[in-house]
This record gives C-alpha cells, structure tokens and sequence, in this order.
C-alpha cells in the first residue's frame, strides 16, 4: 500500500499518499498479478467523487474501524476500501492485495548502491540512532489534510553520512517491501532536516496499517513521497521515477507548488 500515501490515509491510485491519509494500504505500489492490479490514476481520481461520507469520532469506534479497515484492505485488490472514512483524518491506500508483516525480530533496512560503506540496519539498531521529532501537517494530493501530525525518527541525512556517499551520487531511490512501491528524491531533497526514516507516528511506533515499522516521511512534499513499508535505500546517479510518478504525478511533489494544486505549505 504506500499514497500514501497515503497511511494511515496513504495515495493515489494509498493513492500516492497514505499512501495515507490513513493508509491501511497505499496505493504507492505497483504489483503483481498475484497481489491485485495496480489502480489507475484515472479510475482513483473518480472514485474519489463517491467517498464524502461521515467520518466516525468516538474514539473506541475510531480504534475498532481503523483495524476493520486496515484488515480489509489487505484483502481488497481493488483499493476501493480507501474510499471508507477513517478516524484520526487518515484514509487507507494501497496497490497491492497484501504486504507482509515485518517486525523487530525479522525487519531489515539496508542502505547501498553509491556509497562506500554500505549497511543493514535492525529496527533496534535504528531505534537506537539520535532520535528527530516533527510535527507538521500532513496533505494528500487529493485534498485532504490531517494538521499537525507528529512523526519522530532518525534524519535520512545521518543515515546517508554514515555511509558515505560517493561523489557521483545524485539522488536516493527507496523501495518497500510491499514488493511494489518506490520513491526518489534528489540527494539534496534527501539531505533535507525534515526528511526521516520514522518510526513512530502520532506519538505511537507505526503500525503496519500506517506503514510500518519503519517508512519515509518527507515532510514538505505531498504524502504519496513519504514511502511506507521502507526496506531499501539506493544511492543513485540520477532520480528514477517511483510508482506514481511513472503514473502521471509530479516527482518533484512540494506541496502547494505541484500537480496543478494551490495548497498552504506544510513546512
């Protein structure tokens, strides 16, 4: 799922984001026959027209909907569960019909490609690492926004300096272990404060509905960038176009400032 996400809501097609708003899953990921086929940007676009439904507030239904959802999603090969409400201002997204479940004993991050020191991070090795907290708003290219959103983890940057990257390097290319998803950024984007490798969201370790354990969270770009079910960072030459960008969407996706959308910044 990544949209994207978006998580929690997760994106496009998690839709891009949630990937999130919830995501449970997130259209962020292409996929295989086996897992379901990848939603359109299209037919996304239009069935978002069918979702202004009531969003459930009480927060015991909240907790019970978000698992109902969240399970039903990875059962859901049309992605059409990301039209239900959600508590919490996340919707559920995804673009494959599962992901496998990754936890502190079997979940492993590696970090490779122009780099001289290539590495495998544990979730305890990077819970271990200087930890960041931000709390930004968060916003899906298709129009809805969760404010102030707390995410926490380790700065992308520290991760890419503690490999060290070669001189050639231009761009960064993250892949998820959905088996599907991916996202770019320039090295530069990367280097970004506001860039993390999260861990916890909404002050709580991220669940996999939303991502987890660990996803990308780059704050001032709209959700879909902000990859769930991390599992690979590549140094590159140049930016490779992840799942909705070879789909239509901006790679460079500043919110308020791409895809065609007027959004107040989230940074």
């Amino acid at each position: 799922m990544n949209p994207e996400h978006p998580e929690a809501r997760e994106a496009p097609t998690e839709h891009p984001e949630e990937r999130e708003r919830h995501d449970g899953r997130d259209v962020e990921h292409g996929q295989d026959p086996e897992r379901g086929k990848p939603i359109g940007r299209r037919i996304f676009l239009g069935t978002l027209g069918l979702g202004a439904l009531g969003v459930v507030s009480a927060p015991v239904l909240q907790r019970g909907l978000e698992g109902f959802l969240g399970e039903a999603a990875q059962k859901d090969p049309t992605g059409l569960t990301g039209l239900l409400p959600n508590g919490g201002g996340f919707r559920y997204y995804s673009v494959t019909a599962s992901v496998p479940r990754k936890n502190a004993g079997n979940y492993r991050l590696t970090v490779g490609g122009l780099v001289d020191r290539p590495a495998s991070y544990t979730l305890a090795d990077l819970r271990a690492l200087p930890q960041t907290r931000m709390v930004k708003d968060v916003q899906c290219v298709t129009g809805w926004r969760v404010p102030d959103t707390p995410f926490e983890g380790v700065r992308l940057s520290e991760l890419l300096d503690a490999a060290g990257v070669r001189s050639s390097a231009g761009a960064v290319r993250f892949t998820c272990f959905d088996g599907a998803y991916s996202e770019s950024l320039t090295l530069k984007q990367a280097r970004r404060a506001d860039v993390l490798v999260a861990l916890r969201m909404q002050d709580k370790d991220i669940s996999h509905n939303h991502g987890g354990p660990v996803r990308l969270y780059v704050a001032p770009m709209y959700f879909y960038k902000s990859a769930k079910w991390l599992s690979g960072i590549e140094v590159t030459e140049d930016v490779e176009p992840g799942y909705w960008e070879k789909r239509g969407y901006d790679i460079d996706a500043w919110v308020g400032r791409s895809n065609g959308r007027d959004d107040e910044p989230t940074t």
